[in-house]
């Protein structure tokens, strides 16, 4: 039988990957203060489509439930948490949220992207600032500190400053020209210049004005170096990448640089955005995120500001692999054998009695022969044969299986000291 297309079984090994991530971000969030919380899988349609319009159909699963209400899976965190915070009128603000879990999107399945996949998310809602923005930036980069993936790089750019030059090039605050072309910009990642061109050109637009946007995005640098080669005072809220610039310097985060190629996809975002990159991998964005302070109006809170990031656990995963920066330890097993039937609830007993002390245990239940049993404790780092003459004796026998080396240890001894014994 075949899955849908676009879905896959996680495996142990991806499975372990996955809970190495989790335990490093759920670390990081613990030493920001963020609070961990997960909204809803399922949400009405309506509370999606309430700011992507019905459009956001064709990017998500939905379905009419049994009562025929039109229920969708969630494709983000954002979107949840904000209705959530938006809901707690006696909430305390600054809230600061964490999740981590899995969502649904009907996208085209690529490398490091499945329809169903992992993300970490934050957030941070209220009377939010530029330094909220640093915030959320710096955790960024001191998680990927923590899981040691290097090559690091965050672009960080403003929508109103990618917005305020595409209406002077278009000589338009034409909301429909905006958004279009703010969407050719995020895709200039993904596509050739003359795909792009030729994309948008069908639309009805100057392909001289769209070059004039394709080499505006490719610019990048530090704020002096971008200064030298280009008219910043043409460009609103310049000064907030500075600012923000200078305060992330401030937090000792020196990966970052400011990239106009940088605007997110979702028409939410309202100021600061941000993407962060393995400069060694050509995977795409790890992670995206930004202020979106026009959301929590949708759900009636004008007063409330928001800003946060996702990151794909899935590709970030990858480029730990690329990099063979990921290394899992594992809880060292025990393997107990038996030499006969007649031994083997013998070995049940003391297998239950040392998980019972913490301690991982393998035992084969299905009456395999010795030598079977000791082919599948190769990966154990103790084994303990039970053997009848032994056992009337009360003792085992203990093989290291690293050292190479047994001996014969009492019973009651390998139970009131079984921790300092296996070296655990």
């Amino acid at each position: 039988m075949e899955l849908p297309r676009g879905m896959k079984d996680v495996e142990n090994s991806e499975f372990l990957e996955i809970e190495f991530i989790r335990k490093k971000f759920l670390e990081i969030s613990e030493i920001f203060n963020f609070k961990l919380m997960e909204p809803s899988t399922l949400e009405l349609l309506s509370t999606l489509e309430a700011k992507g319009g019905e459009t956001l159909r064709d990017d998500v699963y939905f379905f009419k439930d049994k009562g025929e209400r039109e229920i969708a899976l969630r494709f983000d965190f954002t979107i949840g948490l904000t209705r959530f915070i938006a809901s707690q009128k006696s909430f305390k603000l600054p809230a600061k949220i964490s999740s981590f879990g899995g969502v649904w999107r009907y996208d085209e399945p690529q490398k490091g992207r499945y329809r169903f996949f992992h993300q970490f998310d934050i957030e941070i809602f209220g009377k939010v600032n530029l330094e909220h923005d640093a915030e959320i930036i710096e955790f960024v980069s001191k998680f990927f500190e923590k899981i040691q993936l290097e090559n690091i790089v965050i672009d960080i750019s403003h929508r109103k400053l990618v917005e305020s030059y595409i209406n002077k090039i278009f000589e338009s605050n034409d909301e429909k020209i905006v958004s279009d072309i703010l969407r050719a910009v995020d895709k200039i990642q993904k596509k050739s210049k003359q795909e792009i061109l030729s994309e948008f050109e069908k639309k009805g637009y100057s392909s001289t004005k769209l070059e004039k946007i394709i080499e505006f995005s490719k610019i990048n640098g530090t704020p002096e170096e971008i200064e030298q080669k280009f008219d910043t005072n043409l460009l609103e809220s310049w000064n907030d990448l500075k600012i923000i610039f200078r305060s992330l310097q401030n937090r000792n985060v020196n990966n970052i640089r400011i990239n106009f190629g940088i605007v997110r996809g979702l028409d939410y975002y309202s100021g600061i955005v941000f993407e962060a990159f393995d400069t060694s991998f050509d995977i795409g964005a790890l992670v995206g995120g930004g202020r979106y302070d026009n959301l929590p109006s949708i759900f009636g809170s004008n007063d409330l500001g928001a800003t946060g990031v996702a990151g794909g656990i899935e590709r970030i995963i990858l480029s730990l692999n690329n990099q063979n920066s990921l290394h899992i330890i594992q809880n060292p097993r025990i393997s107990i054998v038996y030499v006969n039937d007649d031994m083997q609830q013998i070995a049940i007993n003391l297998a239950s009695t040392l998980r019972d002390k913490g301690i991982f245990v393998d035992i084969d239940l299905s009456g395999k022969s010795l030598k079977k049993q000791m082919e599948l404790s190769i990966n154990s780092k103790f084994v303990v044969i039970i053997g009848p003459k032994e056992f009337s004796d009360g003792v085992v026998i203990l093989r290291d299986m690293l050292e190479r080396t047994e001996k014969q240890i009492k019973i009651e001894n390998l139970l009131l000291e079984s921790k300092s014994i296996f070296n655990l």
